[in-house]
């Protein structure tokens, strides 16, 4: 790290960029920001190596401004908020592994290996991802749309949940559909991923077709759901997510 490279410092969840300048995180050696401690190499950037650390504060850089993870998407584009999101995923890896889970001792990072190391007991822990599926089903042209109520207000996207234990994607697909909404599918297709560092998720995308039943939304996780047809629809989720992309998909198949 005595080198120059970029930057990515987080303080209190929020991201140090940079405002008019070439790349939205700063650059220059580990000593022109405080040598940060425990800095992760996270990727590369404008062909410089790039490093994550958490930090008790930012430090002073003019033009310099504590931005949201979400916002990068906007600020920098979609290749850049991935780097951002994977910065973010393995600082709160770090930071949740301090200690061994299985006999509480300090751990250290495995040199050569993304892995926590437990030097009593030899416990390794690895980043956590933790795969979820997102299901648009459709019924010839209309979607299938729900809302949750952690949505912002009006807001419908695809169905997804998490991934269970001995669970494949497509006995998810079907479990997730059928308890959220109470209706069958069929003709699962795969569409896309993308990983998701709200905290640590894979979103797996599908499309689906009606098979059967009464839409009947379970008051514990979906609010408001239906069908809708193209020229109505409700407000839909925001550019950065995988959801608003299935759901374009589907639009532009018609």
């Amino acid at each position: 790290m005595n080198q120059p490279a970029y930057w990515i410092l987080r303080c209190e969840h929020r991201l140090l960029t940079i405002n008019g300048a070439s790349s939205v995180f700063p650059a220059g050696l580990a000593a022109d920001f405080g040598h940060p401690e425990n800095a992760l190499h996270v990727g590369d950037l404008n062909g410089l190596r790039c490093y994550a650390a958490d930090v008790p504060e930012h430090p002073e850089i003019r033009g310099g401004e504590a931005t949201p993870l979400r916002a990068i998407f906007s600020i920098a584009g979609p290749d850049t908020f991935a780097l951002a999101g994977r910065a973010t995923q393995l600082l709160d890896w770090q930071a949740n592994h301090r200690f061994c889970g299985k006999c509480g001792t300090p751990t250290a990072m495995k040199t050569g290996e993304l892995a926590m190391a437990c030097p009593a007991c030899g416990l390794l822990a690895y980043p956590r991802i933790s795969p979820a599926v997102m299901v648009l089903v459709r019924d010839g042209d209309k979607l299938l749309l729900g809302r949750s109520p952690h949505f912002k207000p009006g807001v419908f996207s695809a169905l997804a949940g998490f991934v269970e234990p001995g669970e494949t994607l497509e006995e998810c697909a079907a479990r997730e559909v059928r308890e959220e909404v109470g209706i069958a599918i069929a003709n699962l297709r795969y569409f896309h991923s993308q990983p998701w560092p709200f905290p640590n998720s894979l979103m797996v995308a599908f499309f689906a077709d009606y098979a059967g039943g009464t839409i009947t939304p379970d008051p514990n996780e979906i609010e408001e759901a239906g069908w809708f047809s193209p020229d109505a629809l409700p407000i839909l989720p925001e550019p950065i997510s995988i959801s608003r992309r299935l759901i374009e998909a589907a639009l532009g198949e018609r």
